[in-house]
């Protein structure tokens, strides 16, 4: 497999179907609610995890699927079974629709990947849906490695990107403007004097370079900075 172009989709307010009505697909359906989708079930039956969130759902369908369950939406996740999730696939590929395949990468376009979401900040993290255990592993890894005081960091990033855009800040200056902004927020108030003999708390050490810090993390494509 080529190698996946990550994206994060805006579907609030959008039609998605749902095929499968088991525990699987009440988890999906979670996920689809929450980020304010407008779901259609589609499952010959219904399990309570589905019924439970039903007062959210447009429409629960209770018979097998149907190609024409995907008119007019705008994305497809298959839970059911491999047969099942084959059909949709089918009926996907037609409409020029992806679908997400939940553990079955052969019958899908799409992946959900395991999801770290905290004040503001959201982080995907995919295995190509080859190994989805590696995958729930490294977002709790990640999650653990957020600093506790991240909404803070992003107050700041925001403030920033309002100055830069209002002063045209050049593109390559605005990494190492953010990261000596960040590392401001650990410093003591003017005229106070700090405890102990260990240096101030930074995220990293400045380099003398005038292009910045080289920090592997904030290495990202250009439009993430605009």
């Amino acid at each position: 497999m080529s190698d996946l172009l990550p994206l994060f989709l805006n579907v609030t307010g959008r039609p998605v179907a749902l095929v499968g009505g088991g525990r699987v697909a009440a988890g999906k359906l979670q996920q689809l609610l929450a980020a304010g989708a407008r779901v259609t079930v589609v499952a010959p039956a219904m399990s309570d995890g589905i019924r439970s969130q039903a007062a959210n759902v447009v429409e629960l369908r209770e018979r097998p699927f149907a190609p024409s369950d995907l008119d007019g939406v705008w994305l497809v996740v298959a839970a059911a079974t491999p047969e099942v999730n084959r059909a949709v696939a089918a009926a996907a590929e037609a409409r020029r629709l992806f679908v997400n395949a939940v553990d079955d990468p052969a019958n899908a376009t799409a992946y959900l990947s395991g999801v770290v979401r905290r004040d503001g900040v959201t982080l995907a993290i995919s295995t190509s849906g080859d190994a989805p255990a590696l995958t729930s592993l490294l977002r709790e890894a990640i999650d653990a490695l957020l600093p506790a005081d991240l909404a803070a960091w992003v107050w700041q990033a925001r403030a920033e990107r309002a100055t830069w855009r209002h002063d045209q800040v050049p593109m390559e200056a605005r990494k190492p403007r953010l990261l000596r902004a960040l590392n401001a927020l650990y410093a003591p108030p003017p005229g106070a004097e700090r405890s102990g003999a260990g240096p101030l708390p930074t995220i990293s050490t400045l380099a003398s370079s005038d292009r910045g810090p080289d920090i592997p993390w904030l290495h990202a494509p250009e439009d993430s900075w605009l």
